[in-house]
């Protein structure tokens, strides 16, 4: 008898309900458990003593403090670490999991350099050699702007480093992939201007209106989310959800808007235009509106009423009307953006048409609203020395803003236009939409060099793979971001030495810097990563090595900014979705898979449903109308613009009709048994979309046509 997941689940469940009933069984059962436990094969823990080490998580933007307990030296678990300003003593699933990532089969245990299709292991000092005999030729050629480079993200002292050996070699050409906190900046530059950030103050507002945003899917900081939410119903706080799926966030809601994707924005420009009609603007924050606001209230009054707005987004008029008016009216409103995690691809106007309901009502830096703060520069660092070829390469221009665009000029230019690329922390051959032109991109780059503790689909495209140590190997900053009202830095501490033959990513850069020597070198004269750090958090230092985090801003600022509404002003055309398709695919964000760098852990795959994962195949979300004579688990071709995947389906009535939801995070295809040759990746399936007027890849799905297999 085959017995799957759901069965074994279930097989368990009756196993002790009736132990639970039976004194003997239950006798026996400890009398074989501790019987079992004596066989020469068990494996036991060793006893030892125990010790913990509090700690700061960097699996997602959400950086809670983490308490690790050990056995001696070795760790053994991870729980959340008490009165931490994010989480307090909260976790998620990935948190629990760290320690599976120290022994992750996919761990890059040694330096690699790349012999035909595979990889032979290097010393470090052959690694550093070669990477920096590349740059050398590249700066003897007078075009250090050849050298690209992608980050993770913005912040923290590992990217200044990135930034500082950029910047001192002669490129403008460094990059970070899409993130929440790169949208959340994009949209406080656009209303607030540039060195601003936008931090949502959940926990205490009385009225979410969330645009998509999976609260309790993994958006913005999750344990904070988590606990936000629990405590709504007892704060008499209401959520909305908009969004074309019932995910578990819209289940959790008190009310579900189902919405046709790709027209939030048109849905919250038309409640913007309710709330102007019936004079539930805030008079105060109206006040504060430039750039053609009167201009922007004839437009909506014109474009957006009830009737169209229904007609764009297949919500009904009384419905608009409704939720537009309860969120006016409410105490503490609040209307957050970013579908899913909110680190997928999203849209300008989408972001600013829901921002703007927050400024309309006057929630701007004020308890229970949205806080507009600035970008906090913590650290320090000393102004780099600059020779003449560095001079001269910082002034040629970048290839564009955003990731996309250099992977674009890559592939469209006849000679490379990159010789070499750095990639740390960083998966774009699997994340960004196309992966097929993402690859070939970096087929027609020279030399691409890896900084990464697992090996990826990216890492697996490099010449040179410098493996860096796991975040609980190696002290770091790791500032706080994903939306957070409070900004905080913590302290990111090694918890276990070193496993294998991997190194800090700082104290490879300096290796390298010094290797290059000239006035790189003297750009990076720190005798340690752990000395660079200490001196430029100098300001904090004292704060994070005595208390391991810092609290930069903390409560509501004092005065609401201006809002510069140029760019609605001008009602920019909404996003539509390539392909041919009678029906539309969209990305899900699963709490259990995350879809970046690095991959989900073992323990996270063994608990994603069978409605997700069926064996080793892709289940797609879709409604029974849209199905047919279709039936659960049936085999289906799906067909894009973009590429093809055999798929099963899952019939969902939450799933509205004429669309079809796969789940991010699945179909990796490097070497690890417990993760790969699972699934579809759906940025296979998915094309870039870029929005005029913002140049952002703003593709919220495809259109797709589906065949039985």
């Amino acid at each position: 008898m085959k017995v799957d997941r759901r069965s074994f689940l279930g097989l368990g469940l009756g196993a002790v309900a009736g132990i639970s009933v039976s004194p003997v069984i239950l006798k026996l059962t400890d009398d074989s458990s501790i019987w079992t436990q004596n066989w020469p094969w068990t494996p036991v823990p060793v006893d030892g003593e125990v010790s913990y080490v509090s700690s700061v998580c960097s699996l997602c933007p959400g950086s809670c403090g983490i308490s690790v307990r050990k056995i001696d030296d070795r760790p053994v678990k991870v729980e959340g670490l008490d009165e931490y300003p994010i989480n307090d003593g909260g976790a998620c699933l990935h948190g629990i999991s760290i320690l599976q990532y120290l022994y992750d089969p996919a761990r890059i245990k040694t330096p690699l350099k790349k012999k035909g299709d595979k990889f032979e292991e290097i010393s470090w000092d052959d690694a550093v050699s070669m990477v920096a005999k590349k740059l050398s030729d590249i700066r003897s050629a007078k075009t250090p702007e050849k050298l690209a480079c992608i980050i993770d993200k913005d912040q923290g002292s590992v990217s200044g480093l990135f930034k500082r050996l950029m910047k001192s070699f002669g490129s403008t050409n460094l990059y970070t992939m899409p993130s929440f906190e790169s949208y959340l900046e994009l949209t406080a530059a656009a209303l607030h201007g540039k060195g601003t950030t936008i931090g949502f103050d959940l926990e205490n507002s009385d009225f979410v209106l969330s645009f998509g945003a999976g609260v309790i899917e993994g958006w913005g900081s999750p344990v904070s989310c988590f606990k936000a939410n629990a405590s709504r119903k007892e704060r008499g706080a209401k959520l909305y959800q908009i969004e074309p799926r019932l995910s578990n966030t819209a289940a959790n809601a008190d009310k579900w808007v189902p919405i046709k994707p790709g027209t939030e924005a048109d849905l919250a420009l038309g409640m913007a235009a309710v709330i102007l009609k019936k004079n539930l603007f805030d008079a105060a924050a109206a006040a504060k509106f430039k750039g053609g606001f009167n201009k922007l209230a004839a437009t909506l009054q014109n474009d957006y009423s009830l009737s169209k707005t229904s007609e764009i987004t297949g919500i009904k008029e009384t419905d608009i009307e409704e939720t537009a008016t309860l969120f006016a009216k409410a105490k503490m409103p609040v209307a957050v953006f970013g579908k899913g995690r909110g680190d997928g691809s999203q849209s300008l106007k989408e972001l600013i048409a829901v921002h703007s309901l927050n400024c309309l009502v006057g929630s701007i830096n004020r308890k229970g609203g949205a806080f507009i703060q600035p970008v906090k520069n913590y650290l320090e660092f000393p102004e780099e020395s600059m020779d003449d070829a560095a001079k001269e390469g910082i002034a040629k221009p970048k290839f564009g803003q955003y990731v996309h665009d250099l992977f674009e000029k890559v592939n469209v230019s006849s000679q490379p236009a990159v010789e070499a690329l750095f990639v740390y922390q960083s998966n774009p051959c699997y994340a960004l939409h196309d992966t097929k032109t993402i690859k070939q991109a970096f087929g027609k780059i020279p030399f691409v060099v890896s900084f990464s503790s697992f090996m990826d689909e990216t890492a697996g495209e490099a010449d040179i793979i410098l493996p860096v140590h796991t975040f609980i190997e190696r002290l770091e900053d790791i500032p706080s971001g994903a939306g957070l009202a409070k900004m905080v830095v913590g302290l990111s501490k090694p918890v276990v030495k070193p496993l294998f033959n991997t190194k800090h990513p700082g104290d490879i850069l300096l290796l390298i810097a010094k290797a290059l020597g000239g006035s790189i070198g003297k750009n990076f004269e720190w005798a340690s990563y752990d000395k660079c750090l200490e001196t430029v958090a100098g300001s904090i230092w004292k704060s994070l090595s005595k208390s391991g985090h810092a609290i930069l801003a903390k409560g509501v600022p004092e005065a609401p900014p201006e809002v510069d509404m140029t760019f609605l002003a001008g009602n920019p055309a909404s996003v539509q979705s390539n392909g041919d398709g009678d029906l539309m695919l969209i990305p899900i964000d699963n709490m259990r898979l995350p879809s970046s760098a690095p991959a989900a852990a073992p323990f996270s795959i063994k608990t994603v449903s069978d409605e997700v994962l069926k064996g080793k195949d892709t289940v797609v979300e879709i409604n029974p109308k849209t199905a047919g004579s279709l039936k659960n688990y049936d085999y289906v071709t799906l067909t894009t613009p973009v590429g093809t995947a055999k798929v099963m389906i899952n019939l969902n009535d939450g799933m509205m009709p004429g669309v079809i939801g796969m789940v991010k995070g699945l179909g990796h295809t490097f070497d690890n048994k417990y993760v790969s040759n699972k699934g579809v990746n759906i940025n296979d399936l998915i094309g870039p979309v870029i929005e005029p007027g913002s140049g952002v890849d703003a593709a919220f799905g495809i259109k797709v046509k589906i065949s039985r297999a």
